[in-house]
């Protein structure tokens, strides 16, 4: 599965950042690394896996923004408490809790949070964008330090 993957470069880092912020219980830095260590361009790659998954995010907003409690517990999976948890959070710090979205466990729920209380979509893409940006960036810029490292 890697090798295919691998195979189809930024398609399949696209597709599979898309998904790791939506409904599949996905990571998509790992592939970013293998990416990085087989020589894909860092600057690409990093815009690509952002893009997807901040898409996926967008997805997730789209739902709340739609919401039913089956969308969201059903199909994203997300329970009572990852779901307070998430407005605790965006009524604390607002939609700068955004900035977060990439969190394992709350980033889900907070776009959704973002949806259902209609947070104006360009605010959201921009924060949450940011944040991802800045995460795939640091990965990105430590496996290319490692790699020096180790090389």
């Amino acid at each position: 599965m890697a090798e295919f993957l691998l195979e189809y470069g930024l398609i399949s880092l696209f597709i599979v950042s898309f998904g790791a912020s939506t409904l599949l219980p996905l990571g998509s830095e790992w592939l970013l690394v293998a990416l990085l260590l087989s020589g894909s361009q860092p600057g690409l790659s990093v815009l690509v896996a952002t893009l997807g998954n901040s898409l996926g995010s967008g997805t997730n907003y789209l739902i709340g923004s739609w919401s039913s409690n089956w969308l969201t517990h059903k199909l994203l999976r997300i329970d009572n408490s990852q779901q307070q948890r998430a407005e605790l959070w965006f009524k604390r710090f607002g939609s700068w809790s955004l900035l977060l979205a990439w969190l394992p466990i709350i980033g889900d729920p907070l776009c959704v949070i973002a949806g259902t209380l209609k947070t104006p979509i360009t605010r959201f893409f921009l924060l949450v964008t940011t944040g991802k940006a800045l995460r795939y960036l640091t990965v990105a810029l430590l496996t290319l330090q490692g790699a020096e490292i180790f090389a």
